[in-house]
């Protein structure tokens, strides 16, 4: 499991012209990709460490503050081309990343534990499988890359 989490200052997800999910402020927006073998330890350990993760700066300009520290809201969307092999050719394959049948119980899995941890206007979602357009101003820019 991977998780690609931009840190933002405001987000948005459409799909099909209307909004699901937008904020203004400190956040994060999580793309989230599933390999095939992956369990519901690693949604627990991911998202355990999402929550803890100190990237958002303290009074003394230092990486010191999580997103729960500064009452931070998550986009979190699913993204199978996180899983994308590159490796050879101009077209990438997808062979490493999860079946949706597969992708989305452990993606909404992930939802569920993110949900119960922030309050829930902290908290959205695109639409799993669904073709969504991302709108999002980055912070810093600050990108990091979780994976279990």
């Amino acid at each position: 499991m991977r998780f690609l989490i931009q840190r933002v200052k405001k987000a948005s997800v459409s799909v099909a012209g209307s909004v699901l999910y937008s904020f203004d402020g400190n956040g994060f927006v999580v793309f989230c990709g599933v390999a095939p073998d992956d369990t519901l330890d690693q949604v627990n350990k991911l998202c355990k460490k999402l929550l803890k993760l100190r990237i958002f700066e303290d009074e003394n300009g230092a990486m010191n503050r999580s997103i729960c520290d500064v009452a931070g809201k998550i986009l979190f969307v699913s993204q199978f081309t996180l899983y994308a092999d590159t490796t050879s050719g101009n077209r990438p394959g997808f062979s490493s990343a999860a079946r949706p049948e597969v992708a989305k119980p452990l993606y909404e899995a992930c939802c569920n534990f993110l949900r119960e941890k922030l309050t829930c206007n902290c908290f959205g979602t695109g639409k799993f499988g669904a073709d969504m357009s991302i709108s999002l101003v980055n912070d810093g820019p600050c990108t990091f890359l979780l994976e279990a």
